[in-house]
């Protein structure tokens, strides 16, 4: 039997919410182990003279406990 725990996290890329979310995932996975997947719960772009200035995605990262 496996026990699961969800955490959530945000990540931000100006490249795009792809980098956004492969960044998070990143970031996460040195701290975290056993990741088996991921949620994007939210996504949100920063706007500045209207133009996007960054991409912004909520994460909920699914991972095993040992």
């Amino acid at each position: 039997m496996s026990v699961a725990k969800i955490i959530e996290i945000s990540a931000e890329s100006p490249e795009g919410f792809d980098a956004a979310i492969r960044e998070g995932i990143q970031k996460a996975s040195e701290s975290l182990k056993n990741i088996q997947g991921c949620w994007v719960k939210d996504q949100e772009v920063k706007v500045r003279d209207g133009k996007i200035t960054s991409y912004q995605v909520t994460l909920k990262i699914t991972f095993i406990l040992q």
